[in-house]
C-alpha cells in the first residue's frame, strides 16, 4: 500500500479525489457525480465553479495577491468592508478581517475584551456561551463551545464558559413547550449573570441558529429579543456567531435579522466566500469602537494573511453575485419547499424524530424511538452512517450532534448551495430517500448484532 503524506480527519480511510465542480455537483476523477447538499462545510452557498467569481479571481491575480496589513491597505479590502457595512444591521460598521470563523471568533472576544480596557473595566474578562454550541477549534473558541466530543480532548487548556442552556424546543431543557415556558432558556441568563456577577462578564457568545452542536436548533419567537434586553441590562456586550448563519444562509444576509435584534459583534466567515477563497471577518460596532478609537487606537489582533487583497476581491465578487443575482430572495422558499418534501421521508421512517432550521439550514435528528425521543445507542455513531451510506447515493451531507447533552451522534444537516433550483431539490430528497433505506437497513444489522 502506498503511503499517504496528507493528513485527513480519519488517518485510515480513503477518500475520493474531487477533479472540478459545477453548480451544486462536485466529480471525483473516476467520474461519480457527488449533490454538495452541505455546501461542503455549509460554505459553498454560490455553487461551485461560477465563471464570474474566477474571472473576478483572475483579474486580481494579475494585480496583487498579496499585502501585509501592517505595511499597506487595498482597494479589494476597503471595498468589502464598506459593502459589509452597508449590509450589516444597526451600526456594524468596522470590519477586521481574518482567514476563517474560527478567528473571526477570537477577534471578537480579544475586541470585547480590548473594549472593557479601555473603559477602565479590565475586571469584566468573563465570557458566557451556550451548552450545545461550537465556535471553533482553537483554544479561545473552543472555550467557548458547548461541543463535549470536540472539547473533551483538550479539557484541561480549556475555559468552561458553556453554561447556558439551548434553546432546543424538541427537548426543552425545562421539560416544558413554547409558549408556556415563558422563555425559560432566555431567562436562565439573568440566573447565570446574577450567580457570577455581571461586573466580571464581557460578553454573552450565541449562533443564532444552532449548527454542528446541535443539527439546526431554531429559537422560539422572542428568545433574542429577550437576551438582549438582559445584555443591555447588565452591561454586556452580545457577540452573535453568524459564521455558519451568515451571508443568506438562512434567508436574511445574517440569521439575527429574523429576529430584528442588533448583536455589538459579529463573526461571520464560510459563505463570505461562498469557499473561493480563506477569509472571515469580525463585525464590530461603532458603540465598541469608539474608546478604541480614542484610547489606545489599535486592535491587538491579525494574522499575515489578513485583509489580503486577493481573498477580499474573491468575497466581494461573491457578494456582488450574490445581490446581483438575488439570490437570498428565493431562500426561505427553497427552504419551506425542501421541508415540504422532507416530510413524507418523516412517514416512511420511523427513525426520523425531527425535522428543523431556517431557510436552507436544514437539521434531521435520528432517533431509535420517536414517541418517546429515544436516542440511537452513541458507540453506532448513526450520523456517520447517513453520511457514509448518502456518500454511496451520490450526496453530501454534514454531520450534527444531538441529544440533552450533545453527546449523541445522531443529527445531520441539509445546506446545500442558495442557488438549488426545485428540480435539483427533487434530486437531493431522492438521493436521501436511497440514503435512509442504506440506514435502515444498517440499523436492523446493528440491533441483531
Amino acid at each position: 500500500m502506498e503511503r499517504k503524506y496528507l493528513i485527513q480527519p480519519f488517518l485510515t480511510k480513503k477518500y475520493p479525489i474531487i477533479h472540478y465542480g459545477k453548480g451544486v455537483f462536485l466529480y471525483d476523477k473516476s467520474g461519480n457525480e457527488y449533490l454538495d447538499g452541505s455546501s461542503g462545510a455549509v460554505t459553498a452557498n454560490i455553487g461551485h465553479g461560477v465563471q464570474e467569481i474566477i474571472e473576478a479571481m483572475h483579474e486580481q491575480s494579475k494585480k496583487v495577491s498579496f499585502v501585509y496589513r501592517s505595511q499597506f491597505s487595498n482597494e479589494p479590502a476597503e471595498q468589502l468592508a464598506k459593502q459589509l457595512s452597508e449590509l450589516s444591521p444597526g451600526a456594524l460598521n468596522w470590519s477586521f478581517f481574518v482567514n476563517s470563523g474560527t478567528e473571526a471568533i477570537e477577534t471578537a472576544m480579544k475586541v470585547a475584551l480590548q473594549y472593557w480596557q479601555e473603559k477602565q473595566r479590565p475586571e469584566k474578562q468573563l465570557f458566557l456561551s451556550r451548552r450545545l454550541s461550537y465556535h471553533g477549534i482553537t483554544i479561545g473558541a473552543l472555550s467557548l463551545s458547548g461541543f463535549i466530543t470536540r472539547r473533551e480532548r483538550f479539557e484541561p487548556l480549556l475555559e468552561n464558559y458553556p453554561s447556558l442552556s439551548p434553546p432546543y424546543c424538541y427537548r426543552c431543557p425545562f421539560h416544558s413547550t413554547y409558549p408556556k415556558c415563558h422563555l425559560q432558556c432566555a431567562e436562565e441568563l439573568e440566573d447565570i449573570i446574577e450567580r457570577i456577577g455581571a461586573k466580571y462578564i464581557a460578553a454573552f457568545v450565541a449562533e443564532p441558529v444552532i449548527g454542528a452542536a446541535g443539527g439546526a436548533i431554531l429559537p422560539p419567537d422572542g428568545y433574542y429579543q429577550k437576551i438582549k434586553k438582559i445584555c443591555q441590562r447588565y452591561n454586556i456586550l452580545f457577540i452573535a456567531d453568524e459564521v455558519m448563519t451568515g451571508m443568506g444562509r438562512t434567508g436574511k444576509m445574517f440569521a439575527i435579522e429574523h429576529w430584528n435584534v442588533t448583536p455589538d459583534i459579529m463573526a461571520i466567515g464560510k459563505g463570505l466566500s461562498g469557499g473561493y477563497a480563506p477569509i472571515a471577518a469580525t463585525l464590530i460596532s461603532d458603540e465598541v469602537m469608539k474608546p478604541i478609537e480614542e484610547g489606545s487606537k489599535v486592535i491587538m489582533s491579525g494574522h499575515t494573511f489578513s485583509a489580503n487583497p486577493q481573498s477580499c476581491a474573491t468575497a466581494l465578487a461573491v457578494i456582488r453575485y450574490t445581490l446581483k443575482n438575488k439570490v437570498i430572495d428565493e431562500v426561505e422558499a427553497k427552504g419551506e419547499l425542501l421541508k415540504k418534501k422532507l416530510t413524507p421521508l418523516a412517514k416512511r421512517f420511523p427513525f426520523i424524530g425531527d425535522i428543523r432550521g431556517k431557510g436552507l439550514l436544514i437539521g434531521i435528528e435520528l432517533v431509535e424511538n420517536p414517541r418517546r425521543k429515544k436516542s440511537f445507542p452513541r458507540h453506532w455513531n448513526v450520523s456517520q452512517r447517513v453520511i457514509d451510506h448518502a456518500l454511496e447515493s451520490g450526496l453530501l451531507l454534514y454531520p450534527a450532534a444531538s441529544g440533552q447533552n450533545g453527546l449523541d451522534n445522531n443529527g445531520i444537516l441539509i445546506a446545500p448551495p442558495l442557488t438549488i433550483t426545485p428540480i435539483e431539490i427533487d434530486q437531493l430528497v431522492e438521493r436521501l430517500a436511497k440514503t435512509f433505506i442504506l440506514t435502515e437497513q444498517s440499523i436492523i444489522k446493528l440491533e441483531r448484532s
